[in-house]
């Protein structure tokens, strides 16, 4: 939209898993490439058509007994990170990541999600958050760890005005504009025993495994750990001077 040469992808991050919705591997049917009579430009519609048509058929093909409130948000980073890193080979590009979610976090995805912010930090890969429902506390570090923009939409019905003024300039342009500004980030960690987010917890010396509870065998790295008792106290016999 903001330049021709510009590439997207898009992806749906389901309960149990990721669906690579734009662009496709088949090329789009010619009654869809038609001239619409509407005036919009023909690649819009083209992406429009597809990623309406992959919703349906996901949505349609998912059992109606299988309900999910949570989704496999870091396989879909992990595969939209793979994406980049692919085209990047060929071309030079600058990516960026916007994550728009209205579900909730699960813990059990922690770890898996540090390690896909930690990858895209290192391909120098901006995560943006634009939260729908609850607050997300992995994508408040996600998008302050790779520099982006995290933000709450109060009222759902502007979502529209907030994906064109917030997120879709160039990350190097946001300086220069009024933006919503940052909140606190919460840095919470999550056990690896229960996956739960913890204010204070047991790490481990040697893999760095969080625990909230103690235990004198890392379940990780399997690392004992020897405490030595105190020292007995010895009480020095002083010669009382006649």
């Amino acid at each position: 939209m903001m330049n021709h040469n510009n590439r997207l992808a898009f992806i749906l991050s389901h309960g149990n898993k990721s669906h690579f919705v734009y662009p496709r591997k088949q090329s789009y049917t010619t009654e869809n490439n038609q001239h619409n009579s509407d005036g919009r430009y023909e690649l819009f519609t083209m992406v429009d058509n597809t990623i309406t048509d992959e919703i349906k058929n996901l949505i349609l093909a998912e059992s109606t007994d299988e309900l999910h409130n949570n989704s496999v948000m870091a396989g879909s980073l992990a595969m939209a990170l793979c994406y980049i890193h692919r085209l990047q080979k060929h071309h030079k590009l600058t990516s960026r990541i916007l994550v728009v979610k209205g579900c909730e976090d699960h813990p059990s995805q922690y770890m898996n999600m540090m390690n896909t912010v930690f990858t895209a930090q290192k391909q120098n890969v901006v995560i943006d958050a634009c939260i729908i429902d609850n607050e997300s506390s992995l994508l408040q570090q996600a998008a302050d760890i790779t520099g982006g923009i995290y933000l709450k939409i109060t009222h759902t019905a502007g979502l529209l005005q907030y994906l064109l003024w917030v997120y879709l300039p160039d990350p190097v342009m946001r300086d220069r504009l009024t933006l919503p500004p940052r909140k606190q980030v919460d840095y919470r960690a999550a056990c690896f025993c229960h996956r739960n987010l913890i204010d204070i917890g047991y790490v481990c010396s040697v893999c760095l495994s969080i625990f909230c509870a103690f235990s004198p065998i890392c379940t990780t790295c399997h690392t004992k750990f020897t405490f030595l008792a105190p020292s007995k106290s010895t009480k020095k016999k002083t010669k009382k001077s006649s």
